[in-house]
């Protein structure tokens, strides 16, 4: 893995342990003090201008990232894009954007207020993905978008920063099974997502999938503070191709699912 690459999710990781406290003892659950290979990290946008997937993909793009595939999912009014680096030890990026023209109008109102905060120039700023929420953002502003969807509300809420990092079973030792993994998690006392099932996607698609229910953090509004789910850790399992390599994409089924990981709980 380049330097480049390696210090941007170096601080990306630093950002996300400090938001998310339960990934540190499942780093040492799962690992028992060996290194954990990163599956993918994603991060969340609105499809506006700065602060499209496009715009967002440059960071990734400017240290050998390249697009690798689009999905879409029509019930929560999002689509996404993900990008490989041609190293295969480097860790996939999954981007998403909501559709904001297809929500309420009021909706649209308030995220067009949040964009309009952000200094086109900032977006390409070496640190603008490492925890950074571009603009001020009212309770009553946040509370009328979690009405209307909760990757919105999260969005406006967190800002740019990874909403989860994930796990590569694949990689890890005295691990065979996603089965085996959720198991060792719950006994450790973690909450998993169980939305379709503590498990999404199979060996038939290539992929299965699992994660935890976000931990919770302050986050400071304009006019108060609330405790709201934060980030969360996934666990992805990969099955080989016809060709024998391992399949690299994403199940948008299952992508669907997980995104419910950071639902009010």
């Amino acid at each position: 893995m380049t330097q480049a690459v390696s210090e941007l999710f170096g601080r990306l990781w630093s950002d996300y342990l400090a938001h998310t406290p339960s990934a540190k003892p499942i780093h040492q659950l799962l690992g028992k003090g060996a290194d954990i290979v990163n599956d993918h990290i994603a991060l969340r946008t609105f499809n506006l201008a700065p602060v499209t997937v496009d715009a967002l993909a440059e960071h990734f793009k400017a240290i050998g990232y390249v697009e690798a595939g689009q999905y879409a999912f029509e019930a929560k009014k999002l689509k996404a894009k993900h990008f490989e680096h041609p190293d295969p030890t480097a860790p996939k990026v999954f981007i998403s954007e909501l559709l904001v023209e297809e929500m309420p109008e009021e909706v649209q109102t308030i995220i067009k207020k949040l964009v309009a905060q952000v200094d086109p120039k900032a977006v390409s700023a070496a640190d603008f993905l490492i925890g950074n929420r571009p603009w001020q953002l009212s309770l009553a502003d946040y509370q009328t978008l979690a009405k209307h969807s909760e990757y919105a509300s999260w969005t406006a809420a967190w800002g740019y920063r990874a909403n989860h990092f994930t796990v590569s079973v694949n990689h890890l030792a005295g691990f065979d099974t996603l089965e085996a993994v959720n198991q060792a998690l719950k006994d450790a006392g973690h909450v998993l997502n169980s939305s379709g099932g503590e498990i999404k996607g199979s060996p038939e698609v290539l992929l299965e999938q699992s994660s935890t229910m976000a931990d919770k953090g302050v986050v400071k509004f304009s006019d108060g503070e609330l405790t709201i789910p934060s980030c969360f850790y996934e666990f992805a399992l990969r099955y080989p191709q016809a060709d024998g390599e391992l399949y690299s994409g994403f199940v948008a089924a299952s992508a669907d699912k997980i995104f419910e990981s950071t639902a009010q709980n």
